[in-house]
């Protein structure tokens, strides 16, 4: 990263999505999303072939579910949804580091109806049936524009992963192969940041959501207008990550870091709603590993592994000496985050 690069890098993933591009034009995107995870860990990308319309109506129906009143939301509580974690929290009910976050949310993943889906026979948390807005007229709608949003998402990631896959020299469909299969782990939150949060007597230091890496493999996020990203720079330097129409942000998380050796390493990054009369809303999409993963070392020619940073990391542990599959690597994570409803669930931290 050199001195004069003060923002994010925006990569056009257009010939990434197009079987039929020029294959340099595909090496040309490989090579600049190297370039970003080697420099910053984010980046934008650009020509993703999302609908504009679909990411404004998801925009607009979240806001309007926002508006509603806590007993209206509370109808579709996290804590109605038992081990499939799936529903609604209120302001300050997620923690980050300890510490409460100054948003509210719905938590969605992978839509599983089949009572005889080996995950929902055995119970296995974050699996089973998502719990959506109802009650209001145009609610069928918003279910509809989610679950078409996360087929999007989940499009969208396996093409940018497949690029990711080139960029280390590796055979594109490695991610795929390997690591999502029919199923790979996929995680959606749609997250208020209310502006009066940080008005409040007492609240003026916190943050919408405190310093953290992602757990997982790919994070993409859509922001509203608002803004409040700030990414931490290889300098030790916040910098803003604001929001371009059109665009998602991109960030890789731990089990990329832990895959690579530190190559290509997961980023600090926080928010805070830098306005004082408007909520902001923000919709990150998870791709990541199958839950029954193991994640290990990729084979990757002429790179070697970094020393662990246990002791630098924001949350003091090791994404590399872990032993297990994603899943139980992401219930212990999870479980810090609403510790009252894993004790309650009986997940163990």
């Amino acid at each position: 990263m050199t001195n004069q690069q003060t923002s994010l890098p925006i990569i056009d993933v257009s010939s990434i999505l197009d079987p039929n591009s020029h294959r340099d034009n595909q090496q040309q995107a490989a090579t600049e999303i190297h370039q970003a995870c080697r420099s910053w860990g984010f980046f934008y990308v650009k020509n993703h072939g999302v609908p504009l319309k679909l990411q404004e109506d998801l925009i607009k129906f979240s806001r309007n579910f926002f508006a509603r009143s806590l007993e209206e939301k509370m109808q579709i509580d996290m804590n109605k949804g038992g081990r499939a974690w799936r529903g609604y929290f209120p302001v300050g009910n997620e923690l980050t580091s300890g510490k409460p976050d100054g948003k509210e949310g719905i938590y969605f993943g992978t839509e599983i109806n089949d009572v005889n889906h080996p995950k929902v026979r055995n119970n296995t948390p974050l699996h089973g049936q998502n719990q959506f807005p109802s009650g209001k007229s145009d609610d069928d709608e918003f279910r509809q524009v989610i679950l078409t949003y996360m087929a999007a998402m989940e499009s969208l990631g396996r093409a940018i992963m497949s690029a990711l896959a080139r960029s280390l020299k590796l055979d594109a469909d490695f991610f795929d192969k390997n690591y999502f299969g029919d199923e790979p782990t996929c995680l959606f939150r749609i997250f208020n940041y209310p502006a009066s949060f940080c008005q409040q007597q007492g609240n003026e230091n916190l943050w919408g959501v405190g310093e953290h890496t992602d757990y997982g493999m790919l994070t993409l996020l859509l922001q509203d207008d608002i803004g409040g990203l700030q990414v931490k720079t290889s300098r030790n330097e916040w910098i803003q990550a604001p929001p371009i129409p059109n665009t998602f942000v991109c960030n890789i998380g731990d089990m990329l870091d832990r895959m690579t050796g530190g190559y290509y390493r997961s980023t600090l990054h926080r928010v805070r709603n830098l306005s004082t009369t408007r909520d902001r809303l923000s919709f990150p999409f998870f791709l990541d590993p199958n839950w029954d993963a193991e994640v290990l070392p990729i084979p990757m020619e002429g790179m070697t592994n970094i020393k662990d940073d246990a002791e630098h990391r924001w949350d003091k542990s090791s994404v590399h000496t872990f032993h297990g599959t994603y899943g139980e690597y992401l219930l212990k994570k999870v479980s810090r985050v609403f510790p009252d409803l894993a004790q309650e669930q009986a997940i163990s931290k």
